[in-house]
């Protein structure tokens, strides 16, 4: 089985910064691709970040380039997501989200995903 635990949200202010994490148990192989998403109230979940567990490559949604970097830590089967110069429409519930089946390249569409983490609350004020 696999789980995956968010953690490192909080409150925080207009152009602050974060990193969460989010710690991966079980699934040692056929692990493809790890994500992060959002979803604040009343919207759909959407694509933040995402990368290759092997490779390390990345990709990210448009809104988040240069602010956002995600990465990981082969060893301690942990991704993280650096966010910088937070934004107030950047509040929402932060989920990490694993891909083991590896199927389509660089996935940003939630349906990809396997497994998910319980999120991770994230709110930036203005």
């Amino acid at each position: 089985q696999v789980q995956l635990v968010e953690s490192g949200g909080g409150s925080v202010q207009a152009g602050a910064s974060l990193r969460l994490s989010c710690g991966i148990s079980g699934g040692a192989f056929s692990r493809y691709h790890l994500g992060w998403f959002r979803q604040a109230p009343g919207k759909e979940r959407e694509f933040v970040a995402g990368i290759s567990w092997t490779l390390g490559t990345t990709w990210y949604t448009d809104s988040v380039k240069g602010r956002f970097t995600i990465s990981r830590d082969i060893r301690q089967n942990t991704v993280y997501l650096q966010m910088n110069s937070l934004k107030p429409e950047e509040t929402a519930v932060y989920y990490c989200a694993a891909d083991y089946t590896g199927y389509n390249s660089a996935p940003r569409t939630a349906g990809t995903y396997d497994y998910w983490g319980q999120g991770t609350q994230v709110t930036v004020s203005s």
